[in-house]
């Protein structure tokens, strides 16, 4: 029996957005080609695109495809600074979260090494959430000075939700755009880009039932955008590159049924992860549960723990091998295991954070996969714990 709980990483695609995938693969024509075949490719892409901007609150014209998150995320931060630049070079601030996905963080820190950016980490508190107060007064001190604000809808380690409106009303006094990586929250709590008041927001299609290698970036009629990838001149000239007629058009089938469903999934997966969590910290001794306690400030699917004494790989391959698929939630260089730079930006030691582990539910999710995990857990903390132990006895203080 295999337990799949790893959603956030990527969930099973929903059975409407494979047959949608199938049928559309059969079809032959380029989006951009003018005779018959590449205008029903065409029209199949503003059919799906239409299909996306109706799940996510937005307009068409607001959705600019690309091939994933990763993609749009660069597009917003690297795109926005450079327009924002470009009209004021006093505006070389970018202002983003600690506990930003590298999708974000790792392109406004190049963008600090090579387009003379200013990177500024804003601080979290202990659940993962941005400390709102410390943005506030960063915008009072340096607004003008500032291109560009980034703050995640929700976390994706900790599931920590983030206070989007608050952070757009304080960046908006300044004449400053706020982008959201979204790509965790849709499907699991409610996400409209209109009534956000943000000015881009990134979604993917592997997160909520939909294929890999397909994303949007939706973005603000108006908004000036600098592209990254030059060709063709596609996507408004925004996003150059021939798109994937079958990806979109199951990338918004799945949006679709997703965002209709999160009502229903959310009571239900919410109640699973409830289960786990109480499980866990009944069953596995040194269980530590991390971010926002209170489940309305939290993503439904998400369940994340430290274990004290333990290694997060150890528990993941300990669990791996009894069928149950998790994740540590933490990156690793060069096949060294790193801490978590969410958790060390939420105030823990490296070795606490060392011992994370993150079970992230979906729409496949059962009452026996949570059984699963609280028989087998319980053993694979006191294995990992006894490896760790027998592993710091054997290194020399």
């Amino acid at each position: 029996m295999s337990v799949y709980l790893d959603h956030a990483a990527t969930t099973p695609m929903l059975p409407a957005a494979v047959e949608t995938l199938t049928a559309e693969l059969a079809r032959t024509g380029n989006p951009s080609s003018l005779h018959a075949s590449g205008r029903a490719a065409r029209r199949t892409v503003e059919e799906g695109r239409e299909r996306l901007a109706a799940a996510l609150g937005a307009r068409p014209s607001e959705v600019v495809l690309t091939s994933g998150g990763t993609e749009a995320d660069n597009l917003a931060v690297k795109g926005l600074f450079w327009a924002r630049r470009t009209a004021d070079p006093d505006r070389r601030r970018l202002l983003v979260s600690s506990v930003e996905h590298h999708a974000v963080l790792d392109p406004a820190f190049w963008m600090a090494e090579h387009a003379g950016a200013e990177v500024v980490l804003l601080p979290v508190d202990g659940d993962g959430v941005v400390d709102t107060a410390a943005l506030a007064a960063e915008l009072a001190e340096h607004g003008s000075r500032t291109a560009l604000v980034s703050v995640m809808w929700a976390n994706n380690e900790v599931g920590a939700l983030q206070p989007v409106d608050e952070v757009v009303a304080l960046a908006h006094r300044y004449g400053v755009p706020v982008h959201a990586d979204a790509v965790q929250g849709v499907g699991q709590v409610p996400v409209d880009f209109a009534g956000s008041g943000l000015d881009a927001m990134t979604v993917t299609g592997h997160k909520l039932g939909g294929p890999g290698g397909i994303g949007a970036l939706l973005a603000r009629r108006g908004l000036d955008l600098t592209p990254v990838l030059h060709g063709g001149g596609q996507e408004r000239g925004v996003r150059s590159g021939t798109l994937h007629a079958a990806l979109v058009a199951s990338f918004a089938v799945a949006a679709q049924e997703a965002v209709a469903t999160m009502p229903e999934l959310a009571v239900r997966v919410g109640a699973l992860r409830d289960r786990l969590v109480a499980g866990v910290l009944e069953r596995a001794e040194g269980a530590r549960l991390r971010g926002p306690e209170q489940a309305s400030r939290r993503l439904p699917a998400n369940a994340h723990f430290t274990f004290d004494g333990c290694e997060g790989d150890s528990l993941l391959y300990l669990l791996d091998s009894a069928g149950i698929e998790a994740s540590t939630g933490s990156a690793c260089q060069a096949g060294v295991p790193q801490p978590s730079h969410v958790l060390l930006a939420m105030g823990l030691g490296e070795d606490d954070a060392r011992g994370a582990l993150r079970f992230s539910l979906g729409h496949t999710s059962t009452e026996e996969d949570v059984d699963a995990v609280l028989e087998a857990l319980p053993a694979a903390v006191h294995r990992a714990r006894a490896a760790g132990r027998a592993l710091r006895a054997a290194v020399p203080a």
